[in-house]
């Protein structure tokens, strides 16, 4: 209410509205019933329970695993997934958080769940599956429940059961790192600019990190396995073909098909992770790596502006930090001598970090407002 005298009164003054009208609002929305909102501290109460509830269950089950039966540790198992989400059920109407927290540790739990019985009847053969099952758990009950909290366990699940299938089949293979670092960077960057202007927040924020993270780990990996055409002789052609399509094809059929405004982003990347695990193959490869991860991050640093995203330009600008640093660090530091390279060094995080800093605040400054296409996108997702 007290922005809505702010904005009445400023609405009076430039003789928007008359008086009578300013009252008619005021009394139109004092007289609306609000539902009081989930403050934040019990968003983290909720948080917090939930992280609890399930660490102590994992506790508990394992203190106790090698005392029961297999016809006990099944039923504790499927009692253990039952009871969190008919709880969740039951109290769905009534405080729709304390839902959320108790389906998401029933989805949890049924990882757990899958790995014990898994365990119970010996089903060790082809580990990912077991991640493959839990994705789809999580999957079903975002389809069910239409929450952020199966929605963000989901979208971490299925490209994890796909990086297990890719480390399985690859294993003891030759640039299995870089195949495995291909496959970080294209998703991170999918889920860096996928969810741009989303309104599910907490989703968007944790799938956000999980993205930027996987870059830059995605980044290092293909970096140090430098394998690039001489990989594919250790490999069959199904394995590389499904790879690619693990890789590329399917992250660039998302952004075809749903979200549009990522295929752009998506081609970039995938180009991007074709040709930096060759670099080291190439003349003046190292060179050409410090360009190329510079310019991929110059490249986020515009489309974050071009999306009017605050935290896709953050990201871009650190990205390029980065790969200044990294390019520093690998071809420089060690040719001028230890005094020196620190001093080098300082001066670089001083200059550098202040002009970083001044051209972050510019592009801040001068960014639209998001663009229409995002509430469209979002509107398309849920549907």
């Amino acid at each position: 209410m007290a922005d809505l005298e702010s904005l009445l009164n400023r609405w009076q003054t430039a003789d928007v509205l008359d008086g009578r009208t300013v009252e008619r609002i005021r009394q139109w929305e004092l007289e609306q019933k609000r539902p009081a909102g989930l403050r934040w501290q019990g968003m983290v109460a909720l948080i917090l329970g939930a992280l609890l509830l399930a660490s102590g269950v994992v506790l508990f089950v394992s203190a106790h695993w090698d005392e029961l039966g297999p016809a006990a540790r099944l039923a504790l198992v499927f009692g253990m997934v039952a009871v969190f989400h008919v709880g969740g059920g039951a109290v769905r109407d009534t405080y729709h958080g304390m839902s959320t927290a108790l389906h998401a540790v029933g989805t949890v739990s049924i990882g757990a769940a899958i790995a014990l019985v898994g365990q119970i009847f010996h089903i060790e053969e082809h580990w990912p599956a077991a991640i493959g099952l839990w994705a789809v758990a999580a999957l079903a009950g975002w389809v069910l429940l239409r929450d952020e909290a199966q929605e963000t366990l989901g979208l971490l699940l299925f490209p994890a059961w796909l990086f297990s299938e890719i480390a399985y089949a690859t294993d003891l293979h030759a640039g299995q790192g870089a195949y495995l670092g291909r496959f970080l960077f294209v998703w991170g960057v999918l889920y860096l600019t996928l969810f741009l202007g989303s309104e599910r927040k907490a989703a968007q924020g944790i799938l956000f990190a999980a993205g930027a993270i996987a870059v830059v780990v995605g980044t290092g990996s293909m970096r140090t396995d430098g394998w690039g055409w001489s990989s594919s002789w250790s490999m069959t052609p199904w394995t590389i073909t499904w790879s690619w399509g693990v890789i590329a094809a399917l992250p660039l059929l998302m952004g075809l098909l749903r979200f549009r405004r990522s295929l752009v982003p998506m081609g970039t990347a995938v180009g991007c992770a074709f040709v930096l695990p060759m670099c080291g193959q190439l003349g003046a490869g190292s060179l050409l790596a410090h360009v190329l991860a510079a310019g991929f991050a110059v490249f986020l640093i515009w489309w974050g502006v071009r999306q009017a995203s605050r935290a896709l330009v953050n990201f871009g600008i650190l990205g390029f930090a980065l790969a200044v640093v990294w390019f520093y660090f690998s071809d420089i530091f060690d040719k001028v001598g230890r005094s020196l390279g620190l001093i080098g060094m300082g001066a670089l995080f001083l200059a550098g970090g202040w002009a970083l800093e001044r051209m972050r605040r510019m592009l801040l400054a001068g960014m639209d407002a998001p663009a229409p296409a995002s509430a469209a996108a979002e509107r398309e997702w849920k549907q």
